[in-house]
C-alpha cells in the first residue's frame, strides 16, 4: 500500500499542533511530513518532499498560503502529481465565497472534527481516482486565478520610475519600460537600452501601473504587453515570451498563461 504524505503550514503552533491531531486521529494512515510555520518553508518543503496533501493556512507572515501556492504551481515538475491543496483560513464570507465558486477545499478555523471529516473523505475520494490527480495541477491553476486578484485595487498612477545609479537619480518614462523583474531586495526596471534598480517591491508596483498595458506573466516579473512581440510554447507545452528590443525571452507561469489565449 502506498503511504500518503502531507505537509502543514500554519505560523500559530496551537492551531499546527490542532490540525495535526485531528489529521492523526481521524486519518491515520496519512504521514504528516513535515509542520512548518510559513509559506516559504511550504514551498521549499513541498519541493522537496513532492507530498500527496498539502494544507496551508491563508495568512503566514512573509509568504500567505496563497502565494506560497502559487509558487508551486509554476516550479512544480512536469513528472509528478501536483498534491492536494486544503486552504485554512478564519471565517470570511468573501474568501468563502471565492473557494466555493473555485471549488477549491478549505477548512476553518477553530478546526472541528466534523468539517474535518467531510475534507478527508473528499481528499481520499480524489486521491483514489488517478484521473482527477492529473488534473491536480489544472484544478489549482484555476482556483488560484479567482482567489489571487489579478487586477488590483489602482492608487495613483505612476508615468515616471525614479531609479538611483551611482550619485544620479535616472528619471525613466513608465511606457519606456519593457518589464520589471523581481531580484532579492528591489525591482529591476528594463528598458529597451539599460536596466536600473529600484528599491521597492512588484507587490507595491502593480497597483501603480496600468493593468491594460501592464501585465503579471510570473510572480516575479510584469512586462509592458507593447512590447512583446509574441508568445511561444516549447513542445513541453511552457510558454515564453519574445520581446522587441531585448533579446532575452521571458518565462509565463501557468497561473498566467490564459493571458495569452488565442482571440
Amino acid at each position: 500500500m502506498t503511504t500518503l504524505r502531507a505537509i502543514v503550514a500554519e505560523d500559530e503552533p496551537i492551531l499546527a499542533y490542532t490540525l495535526v491531531q485531528t489529521l492523526q486521529r481521524l486519518w491515520p494512515e496519512l504521514q504528516i511530513g513535515s509542520v512548518v510555520e510559513n509559506g516559504a518553508a511550504a514551498v521549499q518543503e513541498a519541493l522537496a518532499q513532492r507530498p500527496d496533501v498539502l494544507f496551508l493556512d491563508i495568512k503566514m507572515p512573509g509568504k500567505t498560503g496563497l502565494e506560497a501556492a502559487q509558487e508551486l504551481a509554476e516550479d512544480w515538475p512536469d513528472d509528478r502529481p501536483f498534491p492536494l491543496v486544503v486552504f485554512v483560513t478564519a471565517y470570511d464570507e468573501y474568501a468563502l465565497q471565492a473557494f466555493e465558486q473555485a471549488a477549491a477545499d478549505y477548512v476553518l478555523k477553530p478546526i472541528s472534527d466534523a468539517r474535518m471529516e467531510k475534507t478527508v473523505e473528499r481528499l481520499k475520494a480524489r486521491l483514489a481516482q488517478h484521473q482527477e490527480r492529473s488534473h491536480e495541477l489544472e484544478r489549482i491553476v484555476g482556483q488560484l486565478r479567482a482567489l489571487v486578484p489579478s487586477a488590483p485595487v489602482e492608487s495613483e498612477r505612476l508615468n515616471i520610475i525614479r531609479a538611483a545609479i551611482g550619485n544620479q537619480i535616472r528619471m525613466i518614462p513608465v511606457a519606456d519600460v519593457v518589464y520589471f523583474e523581481a531580484t532579492d531586495k528591489y525591482v529591476n526596471v528594463v528598458t529597451s537600452d539599460s536596466e536600473s534598480l529600484i528599491r521597492t517591491s512588484l507587490k507595491e508596483l502593480l497597483p501603480q501601473l496600468d493593468g491594460n498595458q501592464f501585465w503579471q506573466i510570473h510572480r516575479g516579473t510584469i512586462v509592458n504587453a507593447n512590447h512583446i512581440q509574441a508568445a511561444i510554447r516549447d513542445d513541453s507545452g511552457k510558454l515564453s515570451v519574445k520581446l522587441r528590443g531585448r533579446s532575452e525571452s521571458l518565462t509565463v507561469s501557468r497561473v498566467f498563461a490564459h493571458l495569452f489565449k488565442q482571440m
